[in-house]
């Protein structure tokens, strides 16, 4: 390819994050923290750990996040019936309405980045980002595979 895509896919997420960020910062929360918070209701009684893999930081990193979505009374830690060492994560009711407005933001931010593209390209780019998005998971299981036979 002429330009390097890995560049381009780096530099457009970089400046979703930090137009999302200049978005979201009247609501009082970051696009980390929007992470979080969406995460947790797309998997309602997530333990850290796990929450942790999904957002691909350390456990420490993950807890401070929740520790101050927790303080600002946006997520609740409920002990794990099953692990008392664990502990689960969920919305408050305080949550809902700031979701409401991010996922507002998310979706002015989307239809400015793809402002001038045609329905119909919108969709042809969407299927050839899941193509690439499965090409990359595919290289991921398949350099685990070959690290475990070779």
């Amino acid at each position: 390819m002429e330009k390097n895509i890995g560049y381009m896919f780096s530099d457009i997420a970089r400046l979703m994050r930090r137009r999302f960020d200049e978005r979201s910062r009247d609501l009082g929360v970051t696009s980390s923290q929007w992470r979080v918070l969406m995460c947790v209701n797309r998997n309602p009684g997530i333990n850290q750990g796990a929450l942790a893999e999904l957002l691909e930081v350390e456990p420490i990193t993950t807890c401070r996040m929740v520790d101050r979505l927790e303080q600002a009374e946006l997520i609740e830690r409920h002990r794990d019936p099953n692990d008392r060492r664990a502990w689960q994560l969920f919305l408050t009711e305080a949550a809902m309405p700031l979701l409401d407005g991010l996922k507002s933001c998310g979706v002015h931010l989307t239809e400015t980045a793809l402002a001038g593209i045609t329905d119909s390209d919108r969709e042809k780019l969407s299927c050839m980002l899941d193509i690439i998005r499965n090409n990359l998971i595919g290289a991921i299981t398949d350099g685990n595979e070959a690290r475990q036979h070779g």
